[in-house]
């Protein structure tokens, strides 16, 4: 059972809610919100990259870094 006065717990389970939370507001606010142009930024690099490295597609990238900038905005 984890302790809600831990904040800086390694388990954290209230990530996928708060990714699903920021999800909603950036699909509600568009490009106005400010996590919108981080993500989208991470999107087309990950895609670059999948599309240079001969081992993953460029969706494949997209999806990637595209996740790993919503990780980086709610847990920085």
């Amino acid at each position: 059972m984890t302790d809600p006065n831990k904040p800086n717990d390694p388990i954290d389970n209230r990530i996928l809610v708060d990714a699903v939370e920021e999800v909603k507001a950036m699909g509600k606010d568009g490009l106005d919100h400010p996590s919108s142009k981080p993500v989208l930024t991470g999107a087309a690099i990950g895609a670059l990259a999948g599309g240079l490295l001969p081992v993953v597609t460029w969706p494949v990238g997209l999806v990637a870094g595209a996740g790993y900038m919503i990780y980086k905005r709610i847990r920085p």
